[in-house]
């Protein structure tokens, strides 16, 4: 987790100027870190659209998302990824028009949604796994310039929680006691 993206992931971070985004779905590449804001794989239709949306939100730099790179078995993650921004979610989170077997968001507003909706296009890659050809959407979206979306929006607010530590010896077995430190002995008889 960093402090400009809120969520963690396998990402990588580049230039958080640039209005490049890049999705690598079951794939992972480089990319030129002067040119890409954020890239890193989404291996899920769910929790992995809420990641991506949530970190791209916090940088109104990216106003474009590349979708690259082969899907995964099951997840479609890529095309539900591209039918959120074309179509949005029904009432109950499905995304509308999604392929995905479990395309839902249930951890954002749909105001976070809608912010994204209108943040950023794709750039539709889906399948493309040539650094080449990924690399020269990337120069496309570069030349086209775009403006900042204005100022950066937080999706989900994530708190860092105290652990507490358990301290008492628990019975594992009517005979045996293991410590929180994992020490194995035997219960004293009463």
């Amino acid at each position: 987790m960093s402090e400009l993206y809120p969520w963690p992931g396998e990402y990588k971070m580049g230039d958080p100027d640039s209005p490049v985004a890049v999705v690598t779905l079951a794939d992972k590449f480089d990319f030129d870190e002067e040119k890409v804001a954020i890239w890193g794989p989404m291996k899920t239709e769910n929790l992995g659209i809420e990641k991506v949306i949530a970190n791209v939100l916090s940088n109104p730099n990216i106003r474009f998302i590349l979708i690259c790179g082969d899907e995964i078995r099951g997840h479609r993650s890529g095309q539900t990824l591209k039918a959120l921004i074309k179509n949005g979610i029904q009432d109950n989170g499905k995304i509308r028009e999604a392929d995905g077997a479990v395309p839902y968001i249930e951890n954002l507003s749909n105001e976070a949604i809608e912010r994204f909706r209108e943040q950023v296009q794709v750039k539709d890659l889906l399948g493309i796994k040539s650094k080449e050809d990924i690399n020269e959407a990337v120069e496309e979206a570069l030349a086209e310039d775009p403006s900042s979306f204005g100022e950066p929006y937080t999706a989900v607010k994530i708190e860092e929680k105290e652990e507490s530590v358990f301290e008492a010896d628990f019975a594992l077995h009517s005979s045996l006691k293991i410590s929180p430190w994992g020490k194995i002995s035997k219960m004293e008889e009463r």
